[in-house]
């Protein structure tokens, strides 16, 4: 028996491969959208692939199990909740799954989602690792609140979050302390406040150490769980709808995004439509340099499809810029993993500038901080735990474009994060968005000389 963890690092999202070596077949679990990797792995150990298995339909990212089925002709497990439009075989508590000396069992452990799953690995009659999706991390557990929006989420998060205190209780805790603990999701993921880097664990390691499996009532569990809650990117609900529809298969889909022609001139830019949005992936250093109008500077790096998605709505169309062919084509992949490639009207390579940022006087924001509206794009969180300027306003990245009205205009506007990533995004949208009102500068990477 093996089992093969896979890592998106961008999104922080594990998925396996449970292999039984007797007989070379291969049950994969929450599979990302590019299925390469789980072909490749099937190929070296001569084995095929016999099921797909869904712990719940993900909000943070899209899901190879729709292609996988169609591929291969294999069964997609979940919940009989799921409530999915594809062919799902119901795959709750009581059900197995059994392949040479290994039997996958299921638990039905709600709260980070009504329909989520935890999935026991017994070998050769003995329980060795439970694959636990978004419920149970290394150190944290899922939050409740990423499935339902309205008017009833407040109530929906408490119900979710009561349900998480029990299946954590009443389901995991009571696995053997050595059955190694496999999450869904590390470090720097939107599903949970406050994970371990460790990409695994085990159940005994987790009830001296997680807070979530500690010995607390309900109540006080309920009211942990439920604050101070990362922010949810717009994108989530569309992932969310994506996945229990399933989406179109990867390759072609990526394959079907137009390359236009390299921009080098104003005349390569005459039919481009001028209401979208130019999502410029470049360094800052280039975008401030030069960029095209109404252009938001979303920087490739470890973050790029949070605020991809955070940004930009999932109805609204896009252009995608890049340094070169290489980041382009890297970049249009990275959109799919959220399947944002569908909203591309075109990607190019950009060496052509219709603007360029103006730099900040670093030294006169020292001296007269109050001839500044400074805008801090970091999260709540954040700002509570260390405001850097005594009179900034707080706005968070994931909110700047619908509070744009709120920042005054009569004073230049300087915007600041923790290190200049998102800083970077912010003070090109606002730049765009406030239409020459007010100059806007980014204070980027310099706001660690502001950092007591």
């Amino acid at each position: 028996m093996k089992v093969q963890q896979f890592e998106d690092k961008y999104l922080a999202q594990y998925s396996y491969a449970v292999l039984s070596e007797c007989e070379n077949q291969i049950v994969l679990i929450d599979p990302s959208r590019n299925p390469n990797p789980y072909y490749r792995f099937a190929e070296e150990h001569k084995a095929v692939i016999i099921g797909v298995i869904e712990t719940h339909p993900h909000a943070d990212f899209v899901s190879s199990h729709r292609e996988i089925q169609n591929k291969t002709g294999v069964k997609i497990y979940g919940s009989k909740l799921m409530k999915a439009s594809y062919p799902v075989t119901p795959f709750d508590e009581g059900d197995s799954i059994e392949f040479g000396k290994i039997k996958l069992k299921a638990l039905n452990t709600p709260g980070h989602s009504p329909d989520s799953i935890s999935i026991v690995l017994e070998h050769n009659g003995k329980d060795k690792a439970v694959f636990t999706g978004d419920t149970l991390f290394v150190g944290d557990c899922g939050r409740p609140d990423l499935r339902e929006f309205g008017g009833e989420q407040e109530a929906l998060r408490e119900y979710l979050a009561k349900q998480m205190y029990s299946s954590l209780r009443e389901k995991l805790a009571k696995l053997d302390d050595d059955v190694v603990l496999y999450p869904g999701h590390g470090a720097g993921t939107l599903c949970g406040k406050a994970l371990s880097d460790a990409s695994s664990s085990t159940i005994g390691e987790e009830k001296q150490h997680n807070w979530s499996l500690q010995d607390l009532p309900e109540e006080q569990f309920v009211k942990e769980l439920t604050s101070d809650l990362p922010f949810i990117p717009v994108y989530f609900s569309y992932n969310v709808d994506l996945n229990k529809k399933g989406a179109p298969d990867f390759s072609p889909s990526v394959a079907a995004v137009q390359i236009a022609k390299k921009i080098n001139s104003e005349e390569d830019t005459k039919d481009l439509d001028k209401q979208l949005w130019v999502v410029d992936v470049r360094n800052d250093k280039d975008f401030k340099k030069g960029h095209l109008a109404h252009s938001v500077n979303i920087m490739e790096g470890e973050k790029f499809e949070t605020w991809l998605g955070s940004i930009i709505k999932p109805g609204e169309s896009f252009y995608l810029a890049a340094k070169d062919e290489n980041q382009l084509k890297k970049m249009i992949e990275r959109a799919a993993s959220i399947g944002y490639e569908s909203r591309i009207k075109e990607a190019f390579v950009l060496d052509f500038a219709e603007q360029e940022e103006a730099l900040l006087d670093l030294n006169n924001l020292k001296e007269n901080p109050e001839e500044y509206t400074i805008v801090d794009v970091r999260n709540p969180s954040e700002v509570k735990q260390q405001k850097i300027f005594a009179n900034s306003l707080s706005i968070p990245l994931a909110e700047l474009r619908g509070r744009v009205k709120e920042i005054p205009t009569h004073k230049p506007v300087a915007v600041h994060c923790a290190g200049g990533y998102r800083s970077a995004a912010a003070s090109s949208l606002l730049s765009s968005e406030l239409k020459g009102k007010a100059d806007v500068y980014d204070i980027s990477e310099a706001i660690k000389e502001f950092q007591k």
